[in-house]
């Protein structure tokens, strides 16, 4: 490895590879397949895809999807500006046009309408057709589609049609086991192994909870930030209570149950 190849590594964000994910990624990257990435809320997918980017030497353009998202929104739109009428292309457009990779995070959160606009990109066409302009627009082999997903959000009106599924190769992430972890907690962080290891011991416990009406379980993400909290000067109880109790619940009886959980593994500041 020369220098160039270490100080490229350097500049990469932090990502601590699970099972296999980056390689596959990568396979697809030099087969010209767009990926489809489902996992919870906070398990690293936007990390990862943040990751691949710089270690592919591409440009990321990042697209968070939202309910009132439009294809125009994607494709671009005609705006009135002081030389008159003028195409400006949206996210997609421009990333087809530099060669980049477009990440959608959360796609099932687009209207179904929107989503097909994906269709002749993410097949063997790989082409984004322009109607307002005619212009036709082929991606070349730097451009990759990548969406994602939480499926614990899915229920009928929120998921993807087989239609556009069965485009994508895809990738399911999981909270990374406790190793992994860890060594995410330290390395985003700062923090020793010993803080690192309670905190996921923390998450380990509250993840095996079954009975109380929780929508997300504890994140990688929010225990990193907890960890961030303590390493400015916060106990670690009280770092617990604001980035991971008061993140996952508004009920009064829940945030109870959840401090029980967080004083019986972590015990009391001393």
């Amino acid at each position: 490895m020369d220098h160039s190849e270490i100080e490229h590594l350097k500049q990469v964000p932090f990502y601590a590879p699970q099972a296999g994910e980056v390689a596959l990624f990568e396979h697809a990257f030099a087969q010209r397949l767009p990926v489809l990435i489902k996992g919870p809320t906070g398990c690293g997918k936007t990390r990862f895809v943040e990751h691949m980017a710089a270690r592919l030497g591409r440009p990321l353009i990042t697209v968070s999807c939202h309910d009132d998202l439009s294809a125009a929104d994607l494709v671009g739109r005609h705006l009135i500006g002081e030389q008159g009428t003028v195409w400006t292309d949206g996210p997609l457009a421009r990333a087809v046009r530099t060669g980049a990779i477009c990440y959608l995070d959360e796609v099932v959160e687009a209207r179904k309408d929107t989503t097909v606009v994906l269709h002749p990109l993410a097949d063997d066409r790989r082409v984004l057709p322009i109607e307002r302009t005619g212009e036709v627009l082929v991606a070349p082999p730097g451009f990759m589609l990548v969406i994602s997903y939480n499926p614990g959000y899915q229920n009928l009106l929120k998921s993807l049609k087989p239609s556009t599924r069965q485009r994508f190769i895809a990738m399911t992430f999981g909270y990374p086991d406790a190793a992994v972890e860890r060594a995410i907690i330290g390395a985003e962080a700062g923090v020793d192994a010993v803080l690192a290891g309670r905190l996921v011991d923390l998450a380990t416990a509250l993840r095996r909870l079954t009975d109380h009406d929780l929508e997300e379980t504890v994140s990688t993400r929010l225990l990193v930030m907890a960890a961030r909290l303590v390493a400015s000067g916060l106990t670690l109880t009280q770092a617990c209570q604001a980035a991971i109790v008061d993140a996952l619940t508004d009920d009064a009886e829940t945030a109870i149950a959840l401090n029980e959980v967080v004083l019986a593994v972590i015990g009391p500041d001393t």
